[in-house]
């Protein structure tokens, strides 16, 4: 390994020299309290910039053991340290001057949730933090003295004052790994409790704006129904009580603006652990949790759908159903049925984005249009046995019908974003109304073993582009994989580990005998083996990718308009 001085005087034998000699910097330096590592080096001013990472040996850093000896903890622990270096990054870049993207410092801008991230690695207390750097150019001449000023100058005071444990808020960061011990004790509690979700009371549900994600001001805090109310004794925290939401089928209703979508935006991102401070750090959902909603216009390959959709004209097989644009319900009904290929135990479904014919069918609407005439199985006939044969639990919030009454087991009013627990008063009132359509036969049959096979075209490109649009959308090569209704993604690194990890599965694991279920599991073992970094072979890890969950790696699998299976 090199030194400091050897890279030092490296920069200054190039300076003045055309932008390509800036790849001779490639390797490692020991700057003595740490290594900094030259990964990758842009090609000109304007391109993406450098990669670099920087290890702070485990004695040096001093982060005690307790704060990293489960994944949980070593997730937060990584999460804060990144807020820590990226703050410090920001206020030291552009204090390097040049043309294009000179004198550029970022790391990962981490949101509201916790998540594992490439941008910092916590291994037996070593620390590794990866960020990236514009290396700065005049024109496209290269200003050595300005990188020196940049990894000699900047660098060095940002990692001492992120990286140390003697160096940072000690209470912040106990803070925040004493949260984490009480999200996890809650997740862990809730099988047993018989719940599928809490919301402690006090909690911040509305948010800022529709662009922002941080806590509104002045909102109604949460406060559950006495008679949902549950305590749970937190290991930092203690007694703690809020709604416990239990497993079966619970509805919220009630009138425009009362807080009953934002009840279950809170659901679904309570798959993932917050950071104090959100409002919503103690909203924990089961962490299968899947939104299901309609999506016109996706690409369905294979997938059974018979449970749900019989009888397509043109005697279409709905047992092994593939189109290029789904209807409203035929893409309900596929999302359904890949949710139960991926795990999920938990629906979370809100009628304003639900195909209407899927959800319900009325009972003038059955004596118009015979059930014979009526290819579409409506959720409301197969929701009972979902939770009774599979122990698939459904949230669902309903504003303009009142059909689910007959099927809830819970029924929740919102009003002016307070809930109340009216399942006796809606009991009451739909007995007096005929049940139009809830049959609740056993779930059908259904064939849940599609296998997919690698697309021969990616194999062969050994240059293949990958590319992420923020949560919208990904490109694989030139195949764009949509991903916008994948309302669970929170962040873009999410979506560009999905394009990773789509390369991966087309590479080294589909060959036509795994099914989805099989592509998940090989997955999420080597995740939990080697992390993000399991995806490059090289070692040069990009700094930009934050772990999805295993509902969302196979929601893109399934868009992936050249999917094949067998």
């Amino acid at each position: 390994m090199k030194s400091s001085q050897d890279l030092r005087a490296n920069l200054r034998s190039i300076d003045h020299r055309s932008y390509p000699a800036y790849k001779d910097l490639k390797g490692q330096y020991d700057f003595g309290s740490f290594v900094l590592s030259i990964d990758h080096v842009q090609g000109d001013p304007f391109a993406s910039p450098s990669r670099l990472s920087v290890l702070v040996s485990g004695k040096k850093a001093g982060f005690p053991a307790e704060y990293y000896d489960t994944y949980p903890k070593r997730i937060t622990l990584q999460d804060h340290l990144t807020r820590l270096f990226a703050a410090q990054l920001l206020a030291g870049s552009k204090q390097a001057k040049g043309s294009g993207k000179s004198g550029l410092l970022g790391a990962s801008r981490c949101g509201q949730e916790v998540l594992e991230r490439t941008a910092c690695r916590v291994q037996e207390g070593n620390v590794t933090l990866r960020f990236e750097a514009g290396f700065p150019a005049r024109g496209r001449t290269i200003d050595a003295r300005e990188l020196e000023k940049m990894l000699f100058d900047i660098l060095p005071d940002c990692v001492h004052a992120s990286l140390y444990f003697q160096k940072i808020n000690k209470n912040r960061l106990k803070a925040a790994i004493e949260l984490c011990e009480d999200q996890q004790y809650i997740r862990q509690q809730l099988p047993a409790l018989g719940l599928c979700a809490f919301l402690a009371n006090g909690s911040v549900l509305p948010r800022q704006s529709g662009v922002s994600d941080r806590p509104m001001q002045e909102a109604v805090a949460f406060q559950s129904p006495a008679s949902m109310e549950v305590t749970l004794d937190l290991p930092n925290r203690g007694p703690v009580k809020g709604m416990g939401i239990p497993k079966g089928i619970t509805l919220f209703v009630g009138g425009g603006y009362h807080g009953k979508s934002t009840v279950l935006q809170a659901l679904q991102y309570g798959v993932y652990n917050h950071i104090g401070g959100d409002g919503r750090e103690l909203v924990i959902t089961d962490e299968s949790a899947w939104k299901l909603r309609s999506e016109d216009g996706r690409s369905v390959t294979g997938v059974d759908i018979s449970p749900f959709i019989r009888q397509l004209p043109g005697r279409r097989d709905t047992r092994s159903f593939s189109t290029e644009d789904a209807s409203g319900s035929t893409s309900q009904a596929a999302n359904l049925m890949e949710s139960m290929e991926s795990g999920s135990t938990l629906l979370l479904i809100d009628e304003d984005t639900s195909a209407t014919n899927f959800m319900i069918r009325d009972k003038l609407m059955q004596q118009v249009v015979a059930p014979e005439e009526e290819p579409i199985i409506p959720f409301i006939e197969r929701v009972r046995s979902l939770y009774e044969d599979f122990g698939i639990s459904s949230i669902i919030v309903a504003g303009s019908s009142g059909s689910y009454f007959h099927v809830a087991d819970t029924i929740v009013q919102m009003k002016e974003y307070v809930p109340y627990d009216i399942t006796k008063r809606a009991k009451e009132a739909a007995a007096a109304f005929p049940v139009f359509s809830a049959n609740q036969d056993k779930f059908p049959a259904y064939s849940a073993n599609r296998c997919p096979r690698a697309n021969a075209a990616v194999k062969r490109d050994d240059r293949l582009k990958l590319k992420a649009m923020g949560t919208h959308e990904l490109l694989l090569g030139r195949d764009a994989v949509e991903l916008r209704y994948l309302e669970q993604l929170r962040d873009g690194e999410q979506t560009m580990a999905l394009a990773y990890l789509l390369k991966y599965l087309q590479l080294k694991a589909m060959d036509g005998r795994k099914n989805m279920a099989d592509l998940a599991d090989e997955l999420e073992a080597l995740l939990n083996g080697q992390g993000l970094e399991g995806l490059f072979e090289r070692g040069d890890v990009r700094s930009s990718l934050a772990r999805p969950r295993r509902q969302e790696i196979l929601a893109c699998v399934n868009r992936y308009r050249q999917l094949i299976v067998s």
